[in-house]
């Protein structure tokens, strides 16, 4: 079947393969691609990734496991009947998974992702995001006002577009034991950018629907912990973040259009540096 080609914004149903191959004709930049045009020496990775896809990580793939259980859609659960991947038919039937599409998962994967959808489903707030009338794992595709060029989000849930509500998009995430708590998550908005992911996802909600909602989109994150009792919290970003995330958002997009107009995409400095030790290495310990 024929990929769809892009070309007016707008909000299109398709499958994860088809979002992340960029259907945009001339291409387009997402919330994960700008992560990696803002780190030290990121359009050089964002190039060779944008050719050469990363395997997902079992994290990711939990993440994605659970996503399914809950909204019911994206890709086949596979259940892998093993402890783990030692053997030749482990790794032989998590590859075949893996060809046709379908997520991998050992017994005790499954099992996991399976209590992490029953406590998510616990969640009042996380839930009314999750379950509000819309649509899950929708893509949407916009143009950028400042520069003309393309940005693309995948919503886990789109809010059905009404002028009499603000609508708020909620945003799933999976952390480690302990993750989900306000000090140990500020920490992974940070370190993610999720504050980030805020501005694209709610500006292409507006750009898509500015003109058939109450108000300009707010956006929310439902965390929850990979390690029993898979416990669920749901933040609001502060003025402040969401503030930092538009400021970031258009230094990605200006790095995304020198490279593209340049067609050069930088990695680490070329020439030789001069480093330093860090401070502490030059601290002395008195074990006396």
């Amino acid at each position: 079947m024929a990929r769809p080609v892009i070309t007016e914004p707008g909000v299109w149903t398709m499958d994860e393969a088809t979002y992340h191959a960029d259907p945009v004709k001339g291409g387009s930049l997402s919330y994960s691609g700008a992560k990696k045009l803002l780190a030290e020496g990121g359009p050089e990775l964002f190039a060779y990734e944008r050719e050469h896809p990363p395997e997902p990580s079992k994290e990711m793939e939990l993440g994605t496991a659970a996503h399914k259980l809950v909204l019911g859609v994206g890709a086949e659960l596979h259940e892998v009947k093993f402890d783990n991947y030692n053997t030749k038919a482990a790794r032989q039937d998590r590859d075949e998974a893996r060809a046709r599409g379908a997520v991998p998962l050992l017994t005790h994967q499954m099992e996991t992702v399976k209590a992490m959808a029953a406590r998510l489903r616990e969640h009042k707030w996380a839930m009314r995001l999750l379950s509000q009338g819309g649509q899950p794992e929708m893509s949407a595709f916009w143009q950028d006002p400042d520069t003309g060029l393309w940005w693309r989000c995948r919503w886990d849930k789109m809010p059905e577009p009404d002028p009499r509500r603000v609508p708020v998009l909620g945003d799933y995430k999976t952390t480690d034991k302990g993750g989900a708590a306000p000090a140990k998550f500020s920490r992974a908005i940070a370190d993610f950018r999720y504050y980030m992911q805020a501005s694209v996802y709610t500006a292409g909600y507006n750009a898509v629907f500015g003109d058939r909602i109450g108000g300009p989109a707010l956006f929310s994150l439902i965390a929850q912990e990979r390690v029993a009792p898979y416990r669920v919290a749901v933040y609001e970003l502060h003025p402040n973040a969401l503030a930092k995330g538009r400021e970031d958002a258009a230094r990605a997009m200006a790095i995304y259009r020198e490279c593209t107009e340049n067609g050069e995409w930088p990695g680490y400095e070329p020439e030789p540096q001069l480093l330093d030790l860090p401070y502490w290495a030059y601290k002395e310990w008195d074990y006396s």
